[in-house]
């Protein structure tokens, strides 16, 4: 039996230009933290030939191509797996439309763990060039590729997305006392509203070209975050979170409603600094920071919508069990 676990992620600036339509034309850039809410993938081996699929339903089939389940499926083809396994799947949040990045850590954890279970080690290099290629390259999906990376890297880091398709990471590390101010001044609120992201991202990457400024700017905000978390300067994450939000807003029609405008507004008005809505918008969780000193003013306005208690996670995706039979010869 093999468990993995993949941590989530909170994107701090930059989200957008990481979409192929914009970075293999101007380099994209991203500030992002994995957080201490995962993804659980657990595959053991059965004593029949069939293949077992675990999650909101059950599948059983013969042949891995029969599988319905996407990433399953083609995590599964990639790495090799055959039959005779069960795999299952559970996560700390709602495992889709959260804005937490849950799609891609779920690609990168099944990754890691069919990996293991064949005896393979991996870098993190590996499962985020290949939950990409999942996802973007034979699923089709209209995403970027920020999450794959933070997942299977985890802690705080910057990435830049060059034009040749290939990844900088850096990781961005702080002092003890500094990381405490960023993950203690950062807050996470459920809008009660989960959403598919898939048809705000394809707005947005189809709309790339005339929105070419707004982009432009929230690269800028990106490499000012990463300028301040290197100058111990932690509020600049927030003022800039403020400004992202504002561009963000520009690149599609549904980033945001009624009910998150007031959400936000309810924030600010409680002392934030800054808000957005994490990942593409539309729903999932507010992040927002807001200094210690005004957090109780914040939950008090906020007191209607449900928080996400989390702490920064260090670490990427990891085998946290490994009970494998060898075969004795």
């Amino acid at each position: 039996m093999i468990i993995s676990q993949t941590p989530l992620r909170i994107s701090l600036s930059g989200g957008g230009t990481d979409l192929a339509n914009y970075y293999r034309e101007n380099e994209g850039f991203v500030v992002s933290t994995a957080i201490d809410k995962y993804i659980y993938v657990m595959v053991k081996e059965r004593f029949d030939e069939h293949i077992y699929v675990d999650y909101s339903t059950k599948e059983i089939v013969n042949n891995i191509h029969e599988i319905k389940h996407e990433l399953v499926r083609e995590a599964a083809i990639l790495t090799g797996m055959t039959k005779g396994f069960e795999v299952m799947m559970f996560a700390d949040i709602p495992s889709e439309g959260s804005g937490l990045g849950s799609s891609s850590s779920l690609t990168v954890g099944l990754l890691h763990a069919f990996y293991q279970y064949l005896g393979k080690l991996v870098t993190a290099e590996t499962l985020a060039k290949e939950a990409c290629q999942i996802e973007i390259d034979i699923l089709k999906r209209p995403i970027g590729k920020q999450d794959q990376y933070i997942a299977a890297y985890g802690g705080l880091r910057s990435f830049k997305f060059c034009k040749d398709d290939s990844v900088d990471v850096t990781s961005i590390d702080l002092i003890s006392e500094a990381k405490r101010k960023l993950g203690s001044n950062l807050l996470l609120f459920f809008t009660d509203t989960t959403r598919k992201a898939a048809s705000i991202l394809e707005e947005q990457s189809k709309n790339v070209v005339n929105n070419i400024s707004f982009h432009n700017t929230i690269k800028e905000l990106a490499y000012d975050t990463l300028d301040g978390l290197n100058n111990l300067e932690i509020n600049r994450v927030g003022e800039n979170l403020k400004m992202n939000w504002e561009m963000k807003k520009q690149l599609a029609s549904n980033v945001s409603n009624k009910e998150i405008d007031k959400m936000h507004r309810l924030a600010m008005d409680g002392g934030a600094l800054g808000a957005k809505i994490s990942g593409a918008g539309g729903g999932g969780f507010l992040l927002v920071y807001c200094e210690r000193d005004k957090q109780d003013t914040l939950r008090r306005n906020l007191m209607q919508y449900r928080e996400l208690p989390f702490f920064l996670e260090k670490y990427g995706s990891k085998i946290i069990f490994d009970q494998t039979r060898y075969e004795i010869k």
